[in-house]
């Protein structure tokens, strides 16, 4: 059985629901937002986990799930607390609820795609780039720091620059211009990160369950997912074909950091260098496969159900 857990009208869920249902898999669905009405408890006998899910009065035996979609939205933002104080029952009643089923992925048999321990590299940028060089990628010159004076002489060596969030904090990539000048000495009071810009062309690879599905971006603007917010031209995508070289090097970054899925952002330099910005353990691929078609969803749905078919019969499927 498969386990989907997250608010099912946000896109990337609504797709991978969608699919199962195509499919007549058998899922069960924890609406993030009726957390209130579940409950949850596991113990530890012998090796074994044992415990039961409770949604909405029907109760689900924790062995019984074979795979695990989690997108969970921070529960202190959820609607249905709005209004609550910090100290609310309501509030850490919710926050218990969380906290026991994130316990409960990261110790469970079950393939979750993806569980929070090997996400937390995308915590730190500069962390995360250490790991993606061990597999042949380039990144960009890249300088944190709070000192203005550093950044104008970075500036003054490459250029063009662009600074961007540190953390997995999600924040718009932005060119540093002469008009930022006024403003770097606001940087002494929290360390920035700057990276010297690449030209060339955006590629965002899926990768998940050995499946590796790559898109060209073409866009002007420095950061594309905005591209069309002031008036611009939207960026345009189209699906690729990569060199089985760099298919295999996706996939080997994407197991090696124990990611079961990721969104991993690459520029191809016109001289052909391949540049790793970072790898996003919890991608919204829903953007790219509604403009390309690409049939990302139906990939998470299928590596979801081969670890449900090798729960019932090991022969059907390959191990998660």
């Amino acid at each position: 059985m498969i386990l989907v857990c997250g608010i099912p009208s946000e896109s990337p869920l609504r797709m991978v629901i969608a699919r199962l249902e195509d499919m007549h898999a058998d899922f069960v669905l924890l609406n993030q937002r009726e957390s209130l009405n579940c409950d949850l408890w596991f113990e530890i006998d012998n090796g074994e986990i044992r415990g039961q899910l409770l949604i909405s009065g029907h109760a689900y035996d924790l062995r019984d799930f074979a795979s695990v979609y989690p997108r969970l939205m921070d529960d202190r933002l959820l609607p249905e607390l709005a209004g609550e104080p910090a100290d609310s029952p309501l509030r850490a009643r919710c926050r218990a609820f969380h906290d026991t089923l994130l316990r409960w992925m990261e110790i469970s048999p079950a393939c979750v795609i993806n569980r929070c321990a090997p996400m937390a590299t995308n915590s730190s940028k500069p962390y995360q780039a250490q790991l993606i060089t061990k597999f042949g990628f380039r990144v960009p010159e890249t300088l944190i720091t709070n000192d203005p004076d550093r950044v104008r002489a970075f500036r003054a060596e490459h250029r063009r620059v662009i600074y961007k969030s540190i953390s997995a904090v999600r924040s718009i990539v932005k060119e540093l211009e002469d008009k930022d000048e006024e403003r770097l000495e606001l940087i002494r009071w929290c360390p920035i990160q700057f990276q010297a810009y690449v030209e060339g062309v955006n590629l965002r690879v899926h990768t998940i369950g050995g499946e590796v599905f790559a898109t060209a971006i073409e866009s002007d603007a420095t950061d594309y997912r905005y591209a069309g917010r002031d008036g611009g031209e939207p960026a345009g995508l189209r699906p690729v074909d990569i060199s089985d070289g760099l298919a295999d090097r996706c996939l080997r970054l994407t197991a090696s950091l124990g990611l079961e899925f990721a969104g991993i952002d690459l520029k191809i330099t016109p001289d052909g260098k391949v540049y790793c910005f970072e790898v996003n353990p919890s991608p919204a691929f829903s953007y790219y496969e509604g403009m390309t078609g690409q049939p990302i969803s139906a990939a998470v749905v299928r590596r979801l159900a081969g670890a449900a078919a090798e729960q019932e019969d090991p022969l059907l499927a390959l191990s998660c």
